[in-house]
């Protein structure tokens, strides 16, 4: 019933003159196939009866008016021109021929297209849906209840019943293939620009680097899928940035930041991962270190980062960092060993800056 309820919350658009582009193809197709199905079957008709028939002949060109001017009519006349071609052919040929050499099959490609028409509603679809069930079942009843005015030759039945079984078949199959070509490769856009989204929404715009939440998320599963390995969390923090930003300007600090968190990347090697954290602060996850470990390389960094050259608008200068290294104490959470490396982090400020406390 849940699946129900939501096709029939559905939202409908207006329908234009215009259509997309799978559904005119599938359309297109459907049509042509018609067309040459109806063309057939009146020239076997003139052939095995001995007399032409007009109603064939005018439905084949209706058929091909309609082909011809598919893109000057909305979705739905479209559909109701198909759908009307093959609604008059099969009760004209049951009334003529018998429900034998008649095959309603032809009548499925018609639900087929009610159901992939983005404009038609799901209350139009469902009704769609039961007036096909209805339209078959008076064909039905009526050819148990008259007799075909002509009955056809064994070999011309064979070839009807053919005929009916394997239009309908490949209509269908050109259809579904069409149809689940289009919603694959929207899914498929979909799960891309969802991830492209996800991406962005975890990553600092300016440097390129995972921000605070993809850090903490993935602290948190490390420590969920090795909840006895040991790691270490280290906070850095540009010293004197304000001064940076209020001597050369916010665009060399943008710049400086950049230049930092790529000698950062050039410098893990894979031992560690590191984010912004937060204005000039930044967050490295050292997982399987301990303090003594973390404390290594972070001192590293903290050497690098004073022998990095920074150039900008023909002016150079140096920047230090100060780091608080925190190792996991197999009893503390998260925010914690944060807590605690912040502190250090506040040590390493007050006692004179550009170093690694641990």
């Amino acid at each position: 019933m849940g699946i129900i309820s939501e096709f029939l919350r559905q939202e409908v658009p207006k329908s234009g003159k215009g259509m997309p582009a799978y559904y005119r193809k599938a359309l297109f197709i459907s049509e042509a196939i018609l067309a040459c199905f109806l063309l057939a079957g009146t020239v076997l008709l003139i052939f095995t009866t001995g007399r032409w028939e007009p109603l064939p002949t005018l439905l084949f060109a209706a058929t091909v008016l309609s082909l011809k001017r598919i893109d000057r009519m909305s979705a739905k006349v479209n559909l109701l021109c198909f759908s009307g071609v093959i609604f008059v052919w099969l009760a004209w040929f049951v009334f003529m021929f018998g429900w034998s050499a008649g095959s309603p099959n032809i009548l499925v490609p018609v639900l087929s297209m009610a159901f992939f028409n983005l404009y038609v509603s799901p209350r139009g679809k469902i009704a769609s849906c039961l007036g096909l069930i209805a339209f078959r079942v008076l064909l039905f009843t009526f050819s148990l209840q008259h007799p075909p005015v002509t009955a056809l030759t064994p070999n011309t039945s064979l070839f009807f019943q053919i005929l009916n079984s394997i239009i309908p078949l490949v209509i269908l199959s050109i259809n579904y293939l069409l149809f689940s070509s289009n919603i694959q490769a929207s899914e498929r856009q979909l799960t891309i620009n969802n991830q492209e989204l996800h991406k962005e929404a975890g990553t600092d715009p300016l440097t390129g680097l995972s921000n605070r939440r993809v850090m903490l998320d993935a602290i948190e599963a490390f420590r969920s899928q090795n909840p006895d390995a040991q790691f270490s969390i280290a906070i850095a923090d540009i010293d004197f940035f304000k001064k940076v930003n209020d001597t050369y300007g916010h665009n060399c600090g943008d710049y400086t930041l950049v230049e930092l968190a790529k000698l950062f990347l050039a410098s893990s090697m894979g031992r560690y991962t590191v984010c912004r954290w937060g204005g000039e602060e930044f967050c490295f996850f050292l997982p399987g270190m301990n303090l003594d470990e973390a404390g290594g390389v972070m001192n590293d960094i903290n050497i690098a980062v004073k022998k990095m050259p920074l150039h900008f608008e023909g002016t150079d200068l140096s920047i230090s960092i100060t780091v608080g290294v925190e190792e996991y104490d197999f009893q503390s959470d998260t925010e914690r060993i944060l807590d605690r490396a912040d502190r250090k982090l506040y040590m390493g400020k007050m006692h004179g800056r550009d170093q690694v406390v641990i």
